[in-house]
């Protein structure tokens, strides 16, 4: 059995490689230890098989850092993306990628104010990431030009296809340097993209990641949506109200993992940490320690968790979303062993909710949504569990040390009182609400959304097809159990229209008008020129 690869093996300098571990990343995904050093090698066209959330920025990213010519100023690479959304999110990576090297990234969509992108690109920029189009317009403007790019990157081509892209995509390839090299990213290969492929690369390598068989076991699994800044309050609400909380809690970084596991003992929580930057040693002493549940919490990243055999947990929390479905089902299936049942938790933000989705889908498995723990019912939890360790106390002979204590409190005095002031001296910090931070609830009735909390549905039915708004909500609601005000911002075109809904119910009318054989008929996303 070979060994993983680490981001040490792939060919990127010494800066790079700082740079990474400054993120807090220990090790490749799959298509980034596939695609960087091919691209490293710059000699041939990629198609590149992968899903959204697999790390296929960095894949892209690192390479392109690696091979800009940052005493340049013209454009060198463009990245064509499907959504103003995606368009940030890349740009923002690749900037979090750089280091030091004095790479400058624009992300150009529609939305924001064109005259400010072209003051932007005015300045000299290396790296353009764009929605089609929006690209369109600067190139009929003339304030980008393309003739001199080194390389073209096409990520969600599949998305593009399906939101009606493919005449910008080709328009943009006309405009581009014939010498360049293109990279295709796309989750599925329809015969459109390969036609593309045909038409416009050279000769291409394909990297496709092999699926591994997954399986679900005894876990209950359940997701919670948060904001960011509120995920380690949910963490602590969760330990606080089980009786006996013994579990593993998956961050995506070794930073992530620090963090949390300095928040946690700053709280007054056993936890310990264990990722690439802990020593073999004290590894081996952390696991001792916690398997003879000496410390009840243990925080790791996904590289380091291998190799733990624990059977009696009773969590796995996913602080962090997982990078894949083979991941989530590695992580939950450290619950659930040795026919124990077991709770996998994962904790998401309004944006990742297609992506869990997506693990849901392929790994074939039921993740429910649930609600947070208030603090009353915590408060209530921890009440229950002093009164029963009590009352079990009393079951045992007393110490006679403390039974002649006792009635030294008691004399002359209300034995009520004297209890509740004793439950007031050991349990005031334990079982003060107030210790708890406020987390809003998303989405809470009466609370205004943002856009968020929505998700933007493309629908490949228009005006030719005889639709208008009201039979546009019959026909989802003919599908999906979904009230007509939750379905808004209806905009009916010639040939497609765009919706909007809440996040809980996009995916299922996206996966009830798939079919066998066809193109989705409702995707993710909208068009943005």
């Amino acid at each position: 059995m070979t060994s993983k690869k680490t981001f040490n093996d792939l060919g990127l300098s010494t800066k790079l490689l700082d740079a990474i571990n400054k993120k807090g990343f220990e090790e490749p995904t799959a298509i980034q230890a596939m695609t960087i050093p091919v691209m490293l090698r710059d000699d041939t066209n990629i198609i590149a098989q992968a899903q959204t959330g697999t790390g296929k920025t960095a894949a892209f990213g690192l390479p392109l850092i690696e091979m800009i010519n940052a005493e340049s100023k013209t454009v060198q690479a463009l990245i064509l993306v499907p959504t103003r959304e995606l368009a940030i999110q890349v740009s923002e990576e690749i900037n979090s990628l750089k280091g030091n090297k004095n790479i400058k990234t624009v992300p150009i969509y529609g939305g924001q104010s064109i005259d400010e992108q072209f003051r932007r690109l005015k300045k000299g920029v290396h790296i353009v990431v764009g929605s089609p189009g929006r690209v369109i317009d600067h190139l009929n403007r003339k304030t980008l030009k393309l003739g001199n790019i080194e390389h073209l990157i096409l990520d969600e081509a599949d998305e593009m296809l399906n939101m009606g892209f493919i005449e910008d995509m080709e328009e943009i390839m006309k405009h581009t340097n014939p010498d360049k090299r293109t990279l295709l990213f796309s989750a599925t290969m329809p015969g459109k993209i390969k036609s593309l492929a045909r038409k416009y690369m050279d000769g291409y390598e394909l990297l496709k990641v092999k699926k591994e068989q997954l399986t679900t076991n005894l876990t209950e699994q359940i997701y919670f949506e948060v904001k960011a800044s509120d995920k380690f309050e949910a963490l602590c609400r969760i330990i606080d109200i089980e009786d006996h909380f013994y579990g593993l809690v998956f961050c995506r970084t070794k930073i992530d993992v620090d963090s949390v596991v300095n928040h946690l003992t700053d709280r007054g929580y056993d936890a310990e940490a264990i990722h690439g930057d802990i020593s073999q040693a004290q590894r081996e002493r952390t696991l001792r320690k916690f398997k003879k549940q000496g410390v009840n919490i243990l925080v790791a990243t996904d590289v380091a968790a291998r190799g733990i055999d624990v059977n009696n947990l009773t969590h796995v929390i996913n602080y962090s979303l997982p990078q894949d479905p083979e991941s989530y089902v590695h992580r939950i299936g450290r619950t659930g062993r040795a026919g124990n049942e077991g709770t996998a938790i994962t904790f998401i933000t309004p944006s990742e909710y297609k992506q869990l989705m997506f693990i849901q889908r392929i790994a074939k498995t039921d993740i429910k949504k649930s609600k947070i723990p208030n603090v009353k019912d915590i408060i209530k939890t921890k009440k229950k569990k002093i009164h029963d360790d009590i009352n079990s106390i009393l079951e045992d002979e007393i110490d006679i040390t403390y039974y002649n204590w006792a009635k030294q409190l008691l004399k002359d005095k209300d034995p009520a009182e004297v209890l509740s002031a004793t439950l007031n001296y050991c349990f005031e910090e334990e079982l003060n609400p107030d210790a708890y931070g406020e987390i809003k609830e998303i989405g809470a009735k009466g609370q205004q959304l943002d856009q968020q909390g929505k998700s933007r549905l493309f629908v490949a039915f228009g005006k030719k097809d005889k639709m208008n708004p009201k039979k546009l909500v019959e026909l989802i609601m003919s599908k999906v159990s979904v009230k007509p005000k939750h379905i808004r911002d209806i905009q009916i075109m010639d040939t497609f229209s765009f919706i909007t809904v809440p996040f809980d119910k996009a995916e299922k009318i996206v996966v009830s008008f798939k079919e066998k054989g066809q193109r989705p008929l409702v995707t993710h996303a909208k068009k943005n020129r």
